[in-house]
């Protein structure tokens, strides 16, 4: 079944002191865009937390963000003294400019870099690294699943499409003969009445020779047929289970999208053949309902 580019997923638990949260959004995009927002301190997990998400995920801008929180105290606390002296040196070089500036213990201490935190045990960071990595994929298994809701309420909007597009396709098929015979009708009585005033003969041979001419240039039902088999094709597509490590390699919008361009070049073709109202009228229709088509396999993943 389908599954929509648009979600939101989200996990979050405690753990020895540590709670964690991980949120996960994606909307539409052509190919797999991610940007990975973690804590310093579990910045080495962007790789593992990149490959997760192209296991899962086949297209869409997503933005995962990971956040931290814990009581637990690290090994130690510093003060960098080489960075607090040089913005002291740049404070006391504005004195020139700025008459007493004010500054407090308190200010200093939160200006980047002045306090460090001292290393983290081995256990301390693996117990960070291991909550996040499991909420990540729960997070994204709750994306799937939103994704996989909002692909079947798409599914549902494009079958009214489609069922449009086969109503008209059946009627095109129906009136497709008329239009010969119309045009053979119409043909002889303009003939009979200019050979008439002129007095000249024309033999059936030479109308029907025109009449044959005029059928193979209108004649649509290779592009009704083609038209037809990619309405199967697409339905085929929309409806056919995919296991998880097939789907997560894509490719079901793109090809979803191939075959809407196909519909509509085989509408166009109708349309410039059938030199017939009707027809042109329901290949309005058509086209109004491709159009909408392929604006909703946009989001398909």
């Amino acid at each position: 079944m389908l599954n929509s580019m648009t979600g939101f997923g989200s996990a979050s638990a405690d753990d020895h002191g540590i709670s964690c949260t991980v949120e996960i959004r994606s909307v539409n995009n052509r190919f797999l865009k991610s940007v990975i927002k973690l804590p310093d301190k579990l910045a080495n997990l962007e790789p593992d937390i990149d490959r997760i998400l192209r296991e899962r995920i086949a297209r869409g801008s997503v933005v995962l963000t990971v956040s931290v929180k814990d009581t637990l105290t690290p090994t130690s606390v510093s003060i960098n003294q080489s960075v607090l002296k040089t913005y002291l040196d740049q404070i006391k070089a504005l004195e020139t400019s700025v008459k007493s500036p004010t500054v407090d213990l308190a200010t200093l201490l939160n200006l980047p870099g002045v306090v460090q935190a001292g290393e983290d045990s081995a256990e301390y960071l693996a117990t960070h690294e291991e909550l996040a990595l499991r909420l990540v994929k729960d997070s994204i298994a709750k994306l799937k699943d939103m994704r996989h809701k909002e692909g079947a309420a798409l599914w549902l909007d494009l079958k009214k499409h489609l069922e449009v597009v086969r109503t008209a396709l059946a009627k095109i098929a129906e009136q497709a003969p008329q239009v010969v015979r119309t045009y053979h009708e119409r043909l002889k009585a303009r003939v009979a009445q200019m050979v008439a005033g002129a007095g000249l003969s024309l033999s059936d041979n030479d109308l029907l020779r025109e009449v044959a001419l005029f059928a193979d240039r209108a004649d649509i039902s290779e592009e009704i047929n083609r038209l037809t088999g990619h309405l199967d094709q697409f339905a085929l597509v929309c409806e056919q289970q995919i296991p998880e490590a097939i789907a997560a390699t894509g490719g079901e919008g793109r090809k979803l999208d191939f075959i809407s361009q196909e519909m509509l070049r085989e509408a166009n073709t109708i349309a410039s053949k059938a030199n017939d109202a009707t027809i042109a009228r329901l290949t309005v229709d058509i086209k109004s309902a491709i159009d909408r088509i392929k604006e909703q396999v946009q989001n398909v993943e």
